[in-house]
C-alpha cells in the first residue's frame, strides 16, 4: 500500500458515495477543552466504514477481468452489508454466509442492500462454523473469498478514511491525536499506514473493548495471540485474533497506546450521544469517543483530536440493556441483596430510609423457612451517584445486612 494507491482508491470510491463528513463537535469540545472532530463513518450508505474495504477489493478483482466469478463472505454484521451493497453496485453475484442465530433485522438489511445480486445462507450456531462453510463454498465454486480485514486490498480501502481526514481538516492543520476503534485491525492498519508520514507515531491511539483486547495482548507479547474467549457485546469489534497483515502493520506501536474500554463505559457514551446529539451509534462506533474520558480533559486540553466513528448499525431492541449498563457505569443505579427482618412494619421502615431522589426499579422478596429474616433483591435508581453513600450509611445505621452486587458480573448476569 502506498499513499498514491490510497488516493487512487479514494478517488474511485466517489463513484459509490461522497466523502463522509468530518464534523467539529461542540459538545465534546467544550467538555474536554479541546477541538474534537468526529469522522462520521456511521453516515456511509451502509452506516459503517466496511463498505470501503469491500469496494476496493471488488474493484481490483474486476479490473483484472475476473469479475464473472462468485464472491463469498462470512459475516453477521457490517461487513456483510458493505459486501452486499458493492455486489449490487458492480452487478456481480455474491453469497453471504451468516450464523443461524443472526437477528432477522440484520438478515433483511443485508438482503435489501444486495437485492437480486446476493444469496444469503444461514449455517451454524457460531461464526467459526459459518466461516468454515463460506471458505469451503469459495473453494468448491472457485469463488473469491472477501475477508473482513486481513487482506492488503481491504486495508488499502479502509485507509481512505485517513485520506479524507487530511483533505477535510482546516487548511494547514493536522490533528494532534487520531483515535481509532480496533477489531480485526483493518482500519487501524490502513489509517496509520497512510498517515505515518504526516503524524508522529505517538499521535495514534487505539480503542479496544475490554472484553476483546486482541491487539493490546498481542503487542504486549510481541506476537499474535488468540484470545481464549471474548465478550461479544461490542459485536463490531469483538475479535479473538488480530489479522496477520494488520498486526504486521501495527506491531511497532507501544501497547500503552491501546486503550481498553469497559463495555458499560461504551454504553454510557452511546446514551450520551443519543440524548445530547441525537446520534445513533453501535457499540463499536462509540469506542473512540468513549476513549476521550479515559484519556482525560487534562491530557486533551488545547489539542486537536479526531475520533473515527466507525458505525451506527444499532438494533434498538438492545436499547434497554444499553441503558441499564450505562446507568450502572455512571453509578446512578445499583443492585443490593438486603437481609430484612420478618416482622410487621419492616418493609415500611426500609422504605423510610430512601431519599427523595431514590427510586426502586426492582424488588423481589424471597421468604425463607426461617422466621426471623428474609432476603430481598432490590434495584435502586437515583439522580446522582453520591446519593448512594448516604443511603448505605442509613442501611448500616438501621442494622440491615446488605451486599452491593452491582459490579459482580457473575451474579449480575444471572439476575439483571
Amino acid at each position: 500500500m502506498t499513499p498514491e494507491h490510497v488516493l487512487n482508491a479514494t478517488e474511485a470510491m466517489r463513484e459509490l458515495f461522497p466523502a463522509t463528513p468530518l464534523q467539529l463537535n461542540d459538545h465534546l469540545s467544550r467538555r474536554f477543552g479541546a477541538e474534537i472532530w468526529l469522522k462520521r463513518e456511521d453516515l456511509s450508505p451502509v452506516r459503517s466504514y466496511k463498505i470501503r474495504g469491500a469496494f476496493n477489493f471488488f474493484r481490483k478483482v474486476i479490473a483484472r477481468g475476473e469479475g464473472d466469478t462468485t464472491f463469498v463472505c462470512a459475516s453477521a454484521g457490517n461487513h456483510a452489508q458493505g459486501f452486499a451493497f458493492v455486489c449490487r453496485h458492480f452487478g456481480v453475484q455474491g453469497v453471504v454466509f451468516m450464523p443461524v442465530t443472526t437477528p432477522q433485522q440484520k438478515i433483511e438489511k443485508t438482503r435489501m442492500f444486495g437485492g437480486e445480486f446476493i444469496k444469503i445462507r444461514l449455517i451454524g450456531d457460531f461464526f467459526d462454523q459459518c466461516y468454515a462453510a463460506a471458505r469451503a463454498h469459495a473453494e468448491q465454486t472457485n469463488g473469491y473469498m472477501v475477508p473482513p480485514f486481513d487482506h492488503e486490498d481491504i486495508i488499502e480501502g479502509q485507509a481512505t478514511v485517513g485520506a479524507e481526514i487530511v483533505e477535510q481538516m482546516p487548511e494547514g492543520k493536522l490533528p494532534d491525536l487520531v483515535i481509532m476503534p480496533v477489531g480485526g485491525g483493518g482500519l487501524s492498519a490502513g489509517m496509520t499506514g497512510f498517515l505515518s508520514d504526516r503524524l508522529p507515531r505517538e499521535a495514534f491511539l487505539f480503542a479496544e473493548p475490554s472484553g476483546a483486547p486482541s491487539l493490546k495482548r498481542s503487542l504486549e507479547a510481541h506476537a499474535i495471540l488468540t484470545l481464549p474467549k471474548v465478550d461479544n457485546f461490542v459485536d463490531g469489534a469483538a475479535v479473538a485474533r488480530i489479522g496477520d497483515l494488520n498486526f504486521a502493520a501495527l506491531e511497532d506501536f507501544d501497547p500503552r497506546q491501546v486503550l481498553l474500554m469497559p463495555e458499560n463505559a461504551i454504553c454510557a457514551t452511546m446514551i450520551e450521544m443519543l440524548n445530547v446529539e441525537g446520534v445513533v451509534l453501535e457499540p463499536a462506533g462509540a469506542l473512540s469517543i468513549a476513549a476521550l474520558e479515559q484519556i482525560g480533559a487534562d491530557a486533551l486540553a488545547g489539542k486537536t483530536v479526531v475520533c473515527v466513528v466507525s458505525g451506527g448499525n444499532f438494533d434498538f431492541e438492545r436499547l434497554p440493556d444499553v441503558k441499564e449498563r450505562a446507568m450502572r457505569y455512571s453509578g446512578v443505579k445499583k443492585y443490593f441483596i438486603l437481609r430484612l427482618p420478618q416482622r410487621p412494619g419492616a418493609l415500611k421502615d426500609l422504605l423510610n430510609l430512601f431519599g427523595p431522589d431514590d427510586d426502586i426499579a426492582r424488588f423481589e422478596y424471597l421468604k425463607k423457612s426461617a422466621r426471623n429474616f428474609g432476603s430481598i433483591l432490590i434495584g435502586i435508581e437515583t439522580s446522582h451517584r453520591d446519593n448512594f453513600v448516604g443511603l448505605m450509611e442509613r442501611f448500616d445505621a438501621a442494622g440491615l445486612g446488605f451486599e452491593d452486587i452491582t459490579d459482580n458480573e457473575l451474579v449480575a448476569n444471572l439476575i439483571i
